[in-house]
């Protein structure tokens, strides 16, 4: 049985809602996406032209992107997200930022060198954004996914597992910073609500897909209620027409 369809709009206007309502203060806080910052970035190839950042919010992840590439296409469905990104990233002129659908986007094959995405997939088919971000890899490219997973009944200690480390690190990092204001938390409450994780699905799901479309992919699970796949386009791909 086919999985329901994410409404785009719905998700559109929860992001926008979200990037209106986050204080200017939650620039730089540590979360559990920007924890993996560092892993993500060891991936990026030596020589690295053209990158793809799809999902990429506020741009954070770009950013960092743009400091080692020579340029970056950074891409959200959320156009309120884009604008606070471009906002954040004077300092980045070959950051392009693009509010799109990446479904829709058309892609060049074998465009990027590095393609990464963060926290973004569990609201797209995976199996189709995959063969997308596969083609427009470039030969010898990387792909670089960190996302959310469905958890079942064997994940439940690594689940727990996490709560404490997640504790003191919110205290070591983010100090007594509070969070994000009671209409910002309420905000990304009603998209989970919205979302109710439709494309999420449990790791074995997903390394079945990767087995099939991308052959030889690493899926690691994480601390943090995360996952990551990470494979290179063999050298010898042909580029597609």
């Amino acid at each position: 049985m086919s999985k329901p369809h994410i409404d785009t709009e719905t998700v559109r206007a929860d992001f926008d809602r979200i990037a209106l309502l986050a204080p200017e203060s939650e620039h730089g806080r540590w979360n559990h996406n920007n924890h993996y910052h560092p892993f993500l970035l060891a991936q990026l190839p030596a020589q690295c032209d053209h990158a793809l950042d799809l999902g990429c919010g506020t741009g954070d992840f770009a950013r960092l992107l743009a400091a080692r590439s020579k340029h970056v296409l950074a891409m959200d469905l959320s156009p309120q997200m884009i604008q606070r990104a471009r906002m954040q990233s004077s300092a980045s002129p070959n950051i392009e930022f693009v509010a799109a659908d990446a479904l829709l986007w058309d892609f060049q094959p074998g465009q990027f060198d590095y393609v990464s995405s963060i926290a973004t997939l569990h609201h797209i088919p995976l199996e189709e954004i995959l063969i997308r971000m596969k083609e427009a890899l470039a030969p010898g490219g990387t792909l670089a996914v960190l996302d959310l997973y469905a958890h079942r009944p064997s994940d439940l200690f690594i689940d727990l597992a996490a709560i404490p480390i997640n504790l003191v690190m919110e205290r070591i990092k983010n100090g007594h910073r509070p969070p994000g204001s009671q209409a910002a938390r309420e905000a990304m409450a009603a998209h989970y609500a919205h979302d109710s994780h439709l494309w999420m699905m449990p790791l074995a799901q997903i390394r079945h897909i990767c087995h099939k479309i991308l052959p030889g992919a690493r899926v690691t699970r994480h601390l943090y209620w995360r996952y990551s796949i990470v494979w290179q386009k063999p050298s010898d791909a042909p580029r597609q027409k």
